[in-house]
């Protein structure tokens, strides 16, 4: 079970945006894309066909998922996630501290 997912709220733990935070836009594998986080310029080409014009662009760039930590709204930091199994046999994430759950 991943510990991180899309649309989560994160606190980035590490690294040069270490104390923001932000909603991830999307995981691959071990690296994430967090909303307004890691902000890199890059130089793109236009491109006529997809109706892209060029210049410089910001954009998030990825962050390894060790980085980056589940928010507790509750506590108001960043803390570790374990699993639980419910009695309908689902699976949930919780936070460790209080083993509130982050799925609804």
């Amino acid at each position: 079970m991943n510990r991180i997912r899309k649309g989560d709220q994160v606190l980035v733990i590490a690294g040069k945006n270490k104390g923001q935070r932000g909603d991830v836009l999307r995981v691959d594998g071990d690296r994430v894309f967090v909303s307004n986080v890691n902000i890199v310029k890059r130089h793109t080409k236009p491109n006529p066909q997809a109706n892209q014009a060029g210049g410089i662009v910001e954009r998030e760039a990825s962050i390894h998922i060790s980085n980056v930590q589940p928010f507790n709204p509750a506590t108001g930091k960043g803390e570790r996630v374990g699993a639980k199994s419910l009695e309908d046999g689902r699976k949930v994430r919780v936070f460790r501290s209080n083993g509130e759950q982050l799925d609804v």
